[in-house]
């Protein structure tokens, strides 16, 4: 019998049904046993979010500080022969509860020398959360197997209004001239075909996973155009959350103040940084091209495009 564990926290629930299309086929095997653990911090984190909340989460996140967990409520074995990792990502960061149940005792234990499969769903921008959930592998003992990212492909431009008004009123299709937001249904039920790949490796034989199981599979897309701006963002993302961090606890008067310059500034950012940069990138396309193509082949990695 092959066993293998699903980590998942799904604030939406949207990520769920991913875990649930990808999982079905290994769910269906019958010599593969397959043990789910959702993670719950010990205080809930509210769908939809109300908009200071949301913002006052941002250090604790960016700089990856671990939250309480609720205890196992379920009964783990003592080795896996795969683990699959579920994560949103939030502010270019691994979700708080997954970075958190990362850093416990309990994932030290799970991952020491087992294959991992990670699983994301997001808007558009996952490359500097993986890098950070690859030093936690590493950390852990843990191999990197294979990631699947699906995203939004509504558009940045569309989904840069669609996913905040998600977020803050529960509704996917918050306004009628606005499109759905998320990951298309199309694509979530398409992404069975990564479970049934997964199965076909896990019945073949009983060796330890070693290398990628989902070559070919279009795992990932690499968008050139949001490598540059996910790298600046996140530098200025961790200036920012060690600034306001230092500022005081999360419901404090003084975080709150930093947490609303904070968001001016964000936004200011985006009306005039970002252009600029996408303009220039633009420009100088031919001269970074195989630059760019080496940075796409790096985060593609290990599945590939």
């Amino acid at each position: 019998m092959r066993r293998v564990l699903v980590i998942n926290y799904s604030q939406t629930g949207q990520l769920n049904r991913l875990v649930s299309s990808v999982c079905a086929p290994l769910s269906n095997a019958d010599n593969i046993q397959v043990d789910f653990l959702t993670v719950q911090p010990v205080t809930p984190y509210p769908f939809p979010w109300p908009f200071i909340r949301f913002f006052s989460i941002f250090p604790e996140t960016v700089l990856q500080i671990p939250q309480p967990l609720q205890p196992v409520s379920v009964e783990l074995a003592d080795k896996y022969d795969l683990i699959i990792l579920a994560y949103q990502v939030w502010f270019l960061s691994p979700s708080l509860p997954i970075s958190s149940f990362l850093q416990s005792p309990l994932a030290q234990q799970l991952f020491k020398n087992t294959p991992v499969v990670t699983l994301i769903g997001c808007r558009n921008m996952w490359l500097m959360a993986q890098e950070k959930v690859k030093i936690h592998l590493e950390r852990l003992e843990a191999k990197l197997i294979d990631n699947i990212a699906l995203v939004d492909k509504c558009g940045s431009a569309a989904s840069f209004l669609a996913t905040p008004m998600w977020m803050f009123t529960g509704k996917q299709k918050a306004k009628s001239w606005l499109p759905k937001a998320g990951i298309s249904e199309q694509d979530i039920k398409a992404a069975s075909r990564f479970g049934d790949r997964i199965a076909q490796r896990l019945q073949a034989d009983n060796n330890a996973i070693t290398s990628s199981m989902l070559t070919g599979l279009q795992a990932v897309t690499i968008d050139e155009k949001l490598i540059a701006s996910e790298r600046v963002g996140n530098h200025s993302f961790s200036i920012w959350a060690r600034l306001l961090y230092k500022l005081g606890p999360e419901h404090s008067l003084r975080r709150k103040f930093g947490l609303a310059v904070y968001v001016c500034f964000l936004l200011l950012l985006i009306v005039t940084v970002v252009p600029i940069t996408a303009l220039a990138k633009k420009l100088l396309a031919p001269l970074t091209k195989k630059r760019i193509a080496k940075q796409k082949r790096y985060f593609a990695a290990p599945s590939g495009e």
